[in-house]
């Protein structure tokens, strides 16, 4: 099978890369490189892919796609960030929400029958239940989750051009070659512990989440291109975990008697998230393999701590 990674060079997108390609599927990687890791790279090069330089926004990808007759897109291409979105939210739209309209418009063109689209946990907002499924009210609360239900929109839409479409909705996604300007609070944790720092909690440190390793990510991706089901799925472990909680493992695993520091609860902090998951074991037969222990164990010993 044909594969395209859109954003394949990013944390997300190069891990899924090597994994199809290991795993027999013939991979493109576009990126636009404007953000990768250079590791990221090196490490797709190594492997023999070579990402091709293009942006999604690029007036020609219709016929760079026409051009590699992919069978499926995984379209991981996105900007990130929730504080840059607040910021910069015309750009976020421009990328996020234009870019995956020419990657779908690039898809039809290229005669391609399906697409497998990274979306957020961030398209649901401030939670009106816990767990969160996959019918909870959409509220976004950044020009980031808009624009990542923007994307899904069209994504379904798609459809009626003869595109079938799976949706994972990724919460608190960690792991090996994350970019230090989006990474979230298991990196800057780690990064303070690796100093001898203890960890900066914002808030009382009660607050939970709901943090899946990236290879977990990497399996959902695979089974949603061979299972062709359409749909939306969360992809989460669907087990909370305080922040304190997450503090004191990774300081537990460093091996360091660190006891955090507490500063003033951000504004817009969303107080508790966690997913329901069983429309993706049902339905994609997905489960997550890696607990939070043996993953942060995993990152640990990446970022050298261990």
């Amino acid at each position: 099978m044909k594969v395209i990674v859109t954003g394949g060079a990013g944390f997300i997108g190069h891990h899924v890369a090597l994994h199809l390609l290991r795993k027999g599927y013939e991979v493109t990687v576009i990126d636009n490189l404007s953000r990768s890791k250079p590791e990221n790279v090196e490490n797709l090069r190594k492997e023999g892919i070579e990402p091709v330089k293009k942006d999604i926004l690029a007036k020609d990808l219709p016929k760079v796609f026409s051009d590699l007759s992919p069978d499926a897109v995984v379209h991981a291409a996105a900007l990130i960030s929730v504080d840059e979105s607040m910021r910069k939210p015309l750009l976020y739209h421009k990328v996020n929400s234009t870019g995956t309209l020419n990657v779908l418009r690039a898809c039809v063109k290229a005669g391609c029958t399906q697409i497998v689209y990274l979306s957020s946990a961030a398209v649901y907002g401030n939670p009106v239940n816990l767990p969160i499924d996959e019918g909870h009210p959409l509220n976004p609360l950044s020009p980031y989750g808009a624009s990542k239900l923007s994307g899904e929109l069209y994504v379904r839409v798609y459809e009626a051009y003869g595109l079938k479409y799976t949706v994972l909705r990724l919460f608190n996604v960690y792991g090996p070659g994350q970019s230090r300007e989006y990474a979230g609070v298991i990196i800057r944790f780690i990064e303070r512990v690796k100093k001898g720092l203890p960890p900066i909690i914002f808030g009382d440190g009660k607050q939970t989440r709901d943090f899946i390793y990236v290879d977990d990510v990497v399996s959902a991706v695979e089974l949603a291109l061979k299972k062709r089901v359409s749909g939306v799925f969360n992809i989460a472990t669907g087990q909370p975990v305080t922040i304190l909680g997450l503090a004191k493992i990774i300081c537990r695993l460093a091996g360091l008697d660190l006891k955090p520091v507490f500063q003033d609860p951000r504004p817009g902090d969303i107080r508790h998230s966690y997913a329901s998951i069983e429309k993706a074991r049902k339905k994609l037969k997905w489960r997550p393999e890696v607990s939070l222990e043996t993953g942060l164990r995993k990152l640990l010993k990446y970022t050298s701590v261990l």
